[in-house]
């Protein structure tokens, strides 16, 4: 945190793939609040354009294991940019980081962000919105920290053993129903 933020910057980042999908270039907007600092993990074909659209941002590349644990650790606010996400591995990684989230209302993270309480969505390719909710967020320490704890609890029993053991579950009552049917 102190290499990424050493005037005490609010930490506003992105971890994901760098690809046109993903609408990283969306953080422009969040970069023009004063006292942020945007922080982007990954890298991918749009790479280069990100770096001329977003030129105060702090690019760190593709990250893995306990050095991207750290990064999710350092910062203050997680921005989701990318509206074609399902399962949202990096939404709930902040999330059992204790950090807020920002993301579009759209696709995964409407089953993991539950707006005005680990988080806040917004209306998916709207660099406007995406502003507000970020500048809102870097006003409110005690909204952050209320955010980052709510986000915690709600992914905490979020493993894979139990998301496959619920999966499971699924299939059993599906094929319940079709013996049922059958019958």
């Amino acid at each position: 945190r102190g290499e990424l933020a050493p005037h005490g910057e609010l930490l506003v980042g992105y971890v994901g793939r760098l690809a046109p999908e993903k609408r990283v270039d969306l953080l422009a907007g969040a970069g023009g609040i004063p006292g942020v600092r945007l922080v982007v993990v990954g890298d991918g074909p749009s790479g280069p354009a990100l770096r001329g659209a977003l030129p105060d941002a702090r690019f760190l590349g593709r990250r893995t294991g306990d050095d991207l644990a750290r990064i999710f650790a350092s910062l203050d606010v997680f921005v989701h940019t990318g509206p074609f996400e399902t399962f949202c591995q990096t939404v709930q990684e902040a999330m059992a980081s204790g950090v807020p989230v920002v993301a579009p209302a759209a696709g995964g993270p409407l089953d993991l962000v539950d707006h005005g309480r680990t988080g806040l969505l917004v209306p998916p390719g709207e660099p406007e919105a995406l502003h507000e909710a970020v500048a809102s967020l870097a006003a409110s320490p005690a909204l952050r920290a209320a955010y980052g704890r709510a986000g915690l609890a709600t992914v905490e029993g979020r493993t894979w053993e139990a998301l496959g053991d619920e999966l499971i579950g699924h299939y059993r009552e599906v094929l319940r129903e079709r013996t049922v049917v059958a019958a």
